[in-house]
Protein backbone atom coordinates (compact mmCIF):
# COMPACT_ATOMS: atom_id res chain seq x y z
CA UNK A 1 0.00 0.00 0.00
CA UNK A 2 1.21 3.93 -0.63
CA UNK A 3 0.06 6.73 1.17
CA UNK A 4 -2.23 7.06 -1.81
CA UNK A 5 -4.35 4.21 -1.08
CA UNK A 6 -8.03 4.35 -1.14
CA UNK A 7 -9.12 2.31 1.99
CA UNK A 8 -11.97 -0.23 1.70
CA UNK A 9 -12.85 -0.85 5.15
CA UNK A 10 -12.03 2.15 6.98
CA UNK A 11 -12.09 5.68 6.99
CA UNK A 12 -8.86 8.03 7.39
CA UNK A 13 -8.87 11.50 8.31
CA UNK A 14 -6.13 14.04 9.04
CA UNK A 15 -6.91 17.22 11.12
CA UNK A 16 -5.06 19.73 13.71
CA UNK A 17 -2.09 17.15 14.30
CA UNK A 18 -4.50 14.13 15.13
CA UNK A 19 -5.00 11.44 12.19
CA UNK A 20 -8.95 9.81 13.24
CA UNK A 21 -8.95 6.15 11.41
CA UNK A 22 -12.95 4.78 11.38
CA UNK A 23 -13.51 1.51 10.59
CA UNK A 24 -16.23 1.54 8.18
CA UNK A 25 -18.22 -1.31 8.81
CA UNK A 26 -21.71 -0.27 10.92
CA UNK A 27 -23.62 -2.92 8.91
CA UNK A 28 -21.60 -5.96 11.03
CA UNK A 29 -21.21 -3.48 14.18
CA UNK A 30 -17.90 -2.86 12.96
CA UNK A 31 -16.42 -6.42 13.30
CA UNK A 32 -13.08 -6.40 11.44
CA UNK A 33 -12.07 -9.14 8.53
CA UNK A 34 -8.25 -9.70 7.28
CA UNK A 35 -8.85 -6.86 4.70
CA UNK A 36 -10.17 -4.11 7.88
CA UNK A 37 -6.64 -5.74 9.87
CA UNK A 38 -4.42 -4.96 6.67
CA UNK A 39 -5.93 -1.46 6.11
CA UNK A 40 -5.85 -0.39 10.08
CA UNK A 41 -2.47 -1.81 10.45
CA UNK A 42 -1.43 0.69 7.61
CA UNK A 43 -2.96 3.43 8.27
CA UNK A 44 -1.80 3.37 12.20
CA UNK A 45 1.64 3.10 10.52
CA UNK A 46 1.06 5.89 8.13
CA UNK A 47 -0.37 8.33 11.21
CA UNK A 48 2.23 6.97 13.77
CA UNK A 49 5.41 7.78 11.79
CA UNK A 50 4.19 11.05 10.67
CA UNK A 51 6.06 14.03 12.32
CA UNK A 52 2.97 16.37 11.98
CA UNK A 53 0.79 13.70 13.73
CA UNK A 54 0.75 13.83 17.59
CA UNK A 55 -2.10 11.60 17.94
CA UNK A 56 -4.23 9.03 16.31
CA UNK A 57 -8.03 8.35 17.27
CA UNK A 58 -9.07 4.92 16.48
CA UNK A 59 -13.28 4.63 16.32
CA UNK A 60 -16.32 2.99 14.50
CA UNK A 61 -18.82 4.37 12.17
CA UNK A 62 -22.20 5.11 13.28
CA UNK A 63 -23.71 5.39 16.34
CA UNK A 64 -24.09 1.34 17.62
CA UNK A 65 -20.70 -0.19 17.83
CA UNK A 66 -17.02 0.58 18.16
CA UNK A 67 -16.04 -2.55 16.92
CA UNK A 68 -16.94 -6.09 17.59
CA UNK A 69 -13.71 -8.42 16.90
CA UNK A 70 -13.78 -10.65 14.09
CA UNK A 71 -16.85 -10.85 11.75
CA UNK A 72 -17.97 -14.12 11.99
CA UNK A 73 -20.50 -13.95 8.57
CA UNK A 74 -17.02 -13.83 6.81
CA UNK A 75 -15.73 -17.29 7.19
CA UNK A 76 -17.13 -20.73 7.61
CA UNK A 77 -15.59 -22.05 10.09
CA UNK A 78 -11.79 -20.43 9.69
CA UNK A 79 -10.09 -17.11 8.41
CA UNK A 80 -8.55 -17.26 5.20
CA UNK A 81 -6.16 -14.15 5.52
CA UNK A 82 -2.87 -14.04 6.27
CA UNK A 83 -1.34 -14.20 10.36
CA UNK A 84 -1.48 -17.05 12.55
CA UNK A 85 -4.94 -17.72 12.68
CA UNK A 86 -5.77 -16.42 9.03
CA UNK A 87 -6.76 -12.81 10.18
CA UNK A 88 -3.57 -10.70 10.85
CA UNK A 89 -5.16 -9.23 13.99
CA UNK A 90 -1.55 -9.36 15.84
CA UNK A 91 -0.53 -6.91 13.38
CA UNK A 92 -3.03 -4.28 14.67
CA UNK A 93 -1.77 -5.66 17.93
CA UNK A 94 1.49 -4.25 17.34
CA UNK A 95 0.95 -1.26 15.34
CA UNK A 96 -1.27 0.27 18.16
CA UNK A 97 1.64 -0.37 20.81
CA UNK A 98 4.61 0.54 17.73
CA UNK A 99 3.83 3.74 16.83
CA UNK A 100 5.54 6.48 18.97
CA UNK A 101 2.00 8.50 19.21
CA UNK A 102 -0.59 8.17 21.52
CA UNK A 103 -3.93 6.15 20.44
CA UNK A 104 -7.25 7.34 21.94
CA UNK A 105 -9.91 4.68 21.38
CA UNK A 106 -13.39 6.49 20.87
CA UNK A 107 -16.09 4.27 21.68
CA UNK A 108 -19.52 4.70 21.28
CA UNK A 109 -22.00 1.28 21.20
CA UNK A 110 -20.54 -1.94 21.87
CA UNK A 111 -16.89 -2.32 22.41
CA UNK A 112 -17.34 -6.12 22.30
CA UNK A 113 -14.27 -9.27 21.74
CA UNK A 114 -11.62 -8.44 20.00
CA UNK A 115 -13.18 -4.83 19.97
CA UNK A 116 -12.82 -4.55 23.66
CA UNK A 117 -9.23 -5.79 22.92
CA UNK A 118 -8.61 -2.41 20.82
CA UNK A 119 -9.99 -0.58 23.07
CA UNK A 120 -7.56 -2.13 26.14
CA UNK A 121 -4.78 -1.71 24.15
CA UNK A 122 -4.90 1.53 23.08
CA UNK A 123 -3.16 4.36 25.35
CA UNK A 124 -6.36 6.07 25.62
CA UNK A 125 -10.31 5.16 26.12
CA UNK A 126 -13.18 7.46 25.92
CA UNK A 127 -16.37 6.39 25.69
CA UNK A 128 -19.80 7.83 25.33
CA UNK A 129 -23.02 6.99 28.69
CA UNK A 130 -24.21 4.28 26.07
CA UNK A 131 -21.09 2.72 25.31
CA UNK A 132 -21.13 -1.10 26.59
CA UNK A 133 -17.63 -3.75 27.02
CA UNK A 134 -17.14 -6.98 27.22
CA UNK A 135 -15.31 -10.09 26.18
CA UNK A 136 -17.55 -13.30 24.02
CA UNK A 137 -14.77 -15.44 22.39
CA UNK A 138 -16.25 -18.56 25.06
CA UNK A 139 -19.46 -17.96 23.54
CA UNK A 140 -18.07 -18.52 20.17
CA UNK A 141 -15.23 -21.14 20.57
CA UNK A 142 -12.66 -18.30 20.60
CA UNK A 143 -10.23 -16.46 23.06
CA UNK A 144 -7.53 -13.43 22.35
CA UNK A 145 -4.86 -15.35 24.36
CA UNK A 146 -2.36 -12.72 24.48
CA UNK A 147 -3.15 -8.97 24.92
CA UNK A 148 -6.69 -9.79 25.65
CA UNK A 149 -6.25 -11.66 28.25
CA UNK A 150 -3.01 -10.90 30.17
CA UNK A 151 -2.80 -7.28 29.19
CA UNK A 152 -6.83 -6.97 30.62
CA UNK A 153 -5.49 -7.91 34.01
CA UNK A 154 -2.92 -5.97 33.82
CA UNK A 155 -5.86 -2.67 33.51
CA UNK A 156 -8.64 -4.03 35.65
CA UNK A 157 -6.99 -6.68 37.46
CA UNK A 158 -7.05 -10.06 37.59
CA UNK A 159 -9.86 -11.50 39.46
CA UNK A 160 -12.49 -8.55 36.87
CA UNK A 161 -10.43 -9.83 33.77
CA UNK A 162 -11.32 -13.41 35.01
CA UNK A 163 -15.01 -12.59 34.89
CA UNK A 164 -15.02 -10.90 31.98
CA UNK A 165 -13.55 -13.73 30.17
CA UNK A 166 -15.48 -16.32 31.72
CA UNK A 167 -18.56 -14.96 32.29
CA UNK A 168 -18.79 -12.92 29.21
CA UNK A 169 -21.07 -10.57 30.94
CA UNK A 170 -21.30 -6.72 29.16
CA UNK A 171 -20.30 -3.78 31.34
CA UNK A 172 -21.64 -0.21 30.99
CA UNK A 173 -19.13 2.62 30.36
CA UNK A 174 -19.31 3.61 33.67
CA UNK A 175 -18.46 0.40 34.72
CA UNK A 176 -15.67 0.06 32.36
CA UNK A 177 -14.58 3.49 34.27
CA UNK A 178 -14.79 2.57 37.55
CA UNK A 179 -12.99 -0.83 36.88
CA UNK A 180 -10.13 1.14 34.88
CA UNK A 181 -10.63 0.17 31.26
CA UNK A 182 -11.36 3.60 30.14
CA UNK A 183 -10.82 7.13 30.89
CA UNK A 184 -13.54 9.02 30.28
CA UNK A 185 -17.26 8.78 30.32
CA UNK A 186 -19.39 11.99 28.01
CA UNK A 187 -22.59 11.83 26.98
CA UNK A 188 -23.09 10.57 23.47
CA UNK A 189 -23.47 14.03 21.92
CA UNK A 190 -19.99 14.99 23.38
CA UNK A 191 -17.84 12.17 22.50
CA UNK A 192 -16.12 14.05 19.36
CA UNK A 193 -15.51 17.59 21.35
CA UNK A 194 -14.05 15.62 24.28
CA UNK A 195 -11.79 13.66 22.27
CA UNK A 196 -11.16 16.79 20.32
CA UNK A 197 -10.00 18.35 23.75
CA UNK A 198 -8.23 15.44 25.02
CA UNK A 199 -6.05 15.69 21.30
CA UNK A 200 -5.67 19.37 21.55
CA UNK A 201 -3.90 18.64 25.02
CA UNK A 202 -1.60 16.42 23.86
CA UNK A 203 -0.62 18.12 20.51
CA UNK A 204 0.55 20.84 22.86
CA UNK A 205 3.14 18.32 24.99
CA UNK A 206 6.74 17.26 24.00
CA UNK A 207 5.93 14.32 21.23
CA UNK A 208 9.66 12.93 21.94
CA UNK A 209 8.77 13.08 26.15
CA UNK A 210 5.56 11.28 24.94
CA UNK A 211 7.12 8.80 23.01
CA UNK A 212 9.75 8.15 25.40
CA UNK A 213 7.20 7.63 28.22
CA UNK A 214 4.85 5.28 25.47
CA UNK A 215 8.43 3.26 24.63
CA UNK A 216 8.54 2.57 28.91
CA UNK A 217 5.14 2.24 29.92
CA UNK A 218 5.64 -0.75 26.92
CA UNK A 219 8.69 -2.07 27.77
CA UNK A 220 7.24 -3.17 31.26
CA UNK A 221 4.75 -5.36 29.81
CA UNK A 222 6.22 -6.58 26.53
CA UNK A 223 6.87 -10.30 27.21
CA UNK A 224 3.15 -10.04 26.76
CA UNK A 225 3.92 -9.99 22.81
CA UNK A 226 5.79 -13.57 22.84
CA UNK A 227 2.70 -15.04 25.47
CA UNK A 228 0.69 -13.82 22.35
CA UNK A 229 2.22 -15.54 20.24
CA UNK A 230 2.66 -18.74 21.51
CA UNK A 231 -0.74 -18.32 22.53
CA UNK A 232 -2.29 -17.59 18.90
CA UNK A 233 -0.29 -20.74 17.39
CA UNK A 234 -2.44 -22.76 20.21
CA UNK A 235 -5.53 -20.50 18.73
CA UNK A 236 -5.04 -22.06 15.15
CA UNK A 237 -4.73 -25.33 16.65
CA UNK A 238 -7.64 -24.93 18.49
CA UNK A 239 -9.46 -23.19 15.27
CA UNK A 240 -9.27 -26.75 13.48
CA UNK A 241 -11.55 -28.70 16.27
CA UNK A 242 -15.37 -29.22 15.80
CA UNK A 243 -15.58 -27.53 19.47
CA UNK A 244 -14.43 -24.46 18.10
CA UNK A 245 -16.37 -24.52 15.28
CA UNK A 246 -19.12 -25.10 16.83
CA UNK A 247 -19.88 -21.78 18.25
CA UNK A 248 -19.72 -20.09 14.59
CA UNK A 249 -21.37 -22.17 13.70
CA UNK A 250 -24.30 -21.36 16.28
CA UNK A 251 -23.67 -17.75 16.03
CA UNK A 252 -24.15 -17.92 12.19
CA UNK A 253 -27.49 -20.63 12.51
CA UNK A 254 -28.77 -18.44 15.66
CA UNK A 255 -28.95 -21.12 18.08
CA UNK A 256 -27.26 -22.01 21.38
CA UNK A 257 -23.56 -23.46 21.01
CA UNK A 258 -23.07 -27.19 22.18
CA UNK A 259 -19.78 -27.08 22.97
CA UNK A 260 -19.30 -29.90 25.41
CA UNK A 261 -20.86 -32.08 22.89
CA UNK A 262 -17.85 -31.54 20.40
CA UNK A 263 -15.67 -31.44 23.04
CA UNK A 264 -12.62 -33.43 21.28
CA UNK A 265 -10.87 -35.07 25.21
Amino acid sequence: MTDAVTYEDILYEERDGAAWITINRPKVYNAFRAKTCDELTHALRRAGWNREIGVIVLGGAGDKAFCTGGDQSDHDGAYKGTGTIGLPIEDVHSAIRDVPVPVIARVQGYSIGGGNVLATLCDFTIASESAKFGQVGPKVGSVDPGWGTAYLARVVGEKKAREMWYLCRQYTAQQALEMGLVNCVVPDDELDAEIERWCAEIMERSPTAIAIAKRSFNADSESIRAVGALGFEALALFYETEESKEGGNAFREKRKPEFRKKRGR
